[in-house]
């Protein structure tokens, strides 16, 4: 199981080997596929989200990094996920939760904290993601029609300058990343008609 966890971390940082376009857009890394259909939000919205929440410089280029906290709105990146959870510990310790986002997502441990079972689950990148796609699907219900806006609603409900700032950087991100099968599917996720049934 921890073989698969690392695996998994690997491809949603890395991606596929074969993903390395020659010009600079990326390819979506296929856990996000996984993560978006699961939790019915576009794959290019959750990727571009973790992008603009975690994204860290490595040689195969810029990737989200599922060790990545932000306290007190300083960001820190650990090698590790050990590391980085033994850093949250003693944040913890001097930190109000709501001042502290956790992992490839960034999700809040004051606000959206309920999400995990624990401190340590919440740096597991498929189980961040899952719990950020459900943030971003319900700031999407909220407000349906853009998944721009659902991303702003992710960083900070309440509006203003804040969210029209993460909006462009990560409208810049989407913008960035190589469309798949011919269509982002930020457009618009295919919606069932009332009463239909999945």
């Amino acid at each position: 199981m921890a073989n698969y966890r690392i695996l998994g971390a690997m491809m949603l940082t890395i991606g596929s080997p074969f993903s390395q376009a020659a010009d600079a857009r990326q390819q979506i890394p296929p856990g996000y596929y996984q993560v978006a259909m699961q939790e019915r939000v576009p794959a290019e919205a959750l990727y571009s989200l973790a992008l603009t929440e975690s994204s860290k410089k490595l040689p195969h280029g810029i990737r989200p990094w599922p060790w990545t906290l932000n306290v007190a709105g300083k960001g820190y990146r650990y090698a590790t996920r050990q590391q980085a959870y033994q850093a949250l510990l003693k944040f913890m310790r001097r930190y109000p939760l709501k001042r502290i986002d956790v992992g490839i997502a960034q999700v809040n441990l004051g606000w959206n904290g309920q999400h995990f079972r624990s401190t340590w689950e919440a740096f597991d990148p498929y189980i961040n993601l899952h719990a950020a796609a459900r943030i971003l699907r319900a700031c999407y219900d909220k407000k349906p029609g853009s998944w721009i806006a659902a991303a702003g609603c992710y960083h900070h409900p309440a509006g203003g300058k804040p969210t029209r700032t993460y909006q462009a950087i990560v409208k810049r991100h989407l913008n960035q990343l190589e469309p798949a099968i011919g269509q982002l599917a930020s457009r618009g996720v295919a919606e069932p008609a009332p009463g239909a049934m999945p």
